[in-house]
């Protein structure tokens, strides 16, 4: 299973820009690994999308109990329709702000280098990388 890490400027975001039942989450693929004081998507290094299914995430839940709000994202499926650049970091950004341009969520480091070829598939699980607020 791959490590879950917040950016650090991502718990002013949130609260400040943010809009988490409404704006669109998108994953970033990297093989350069990011750092927590990285703040915004121009900060990371990414690789070509090219022969890659949609990056777009979808809510599976988002709620509120006892003080504390819980936003958990459905994996995600990607695709390759052909050959991909190697990555081993899933880096979340929030879309829809525009200042900052694309704020940093957080990221999951794999260990290792992952490569697809043409027609493999890599599930993204986002198990462990809630986006909590209390």
């Amino acid at each position: 299973m791959a490590t879950w890490n917040k950016f650090n400027a991502w718990a002013e975001n949130m609260v400040e820009v943010a809009n988490l039942g409404t704006d669109q989450f998108i994953v970033a693929l990297t093989n350069t690994a990011p750092s927590a004081s990285n703040s915004v998507l121009a900060d990371i290094t990414q690789i070509s999308y090219t022969n890659l299914s949609s990056r777009n995430l979808t809510t599976a839940s988002a709620s509120q109990t006892s003080g504390t709000f819980t936003l958990n994202f459905s994996d995600l499926t990607l695709t390759a329709s052909g050959a991909v650049a190697t990555f081993r970091y899933v880096v979340i950004y929030d879309d829809t702000p525009t200042s900052p341009l694309k704020p940093l969520v957080g990221w999951l480091d794999y260990g290792s280098s992952i490569t697809m070829a043409n027609g493999e598939t890599f599930l993204i699980d986002f198990t462990g990388a809630a986006i909590t607020l209390s």
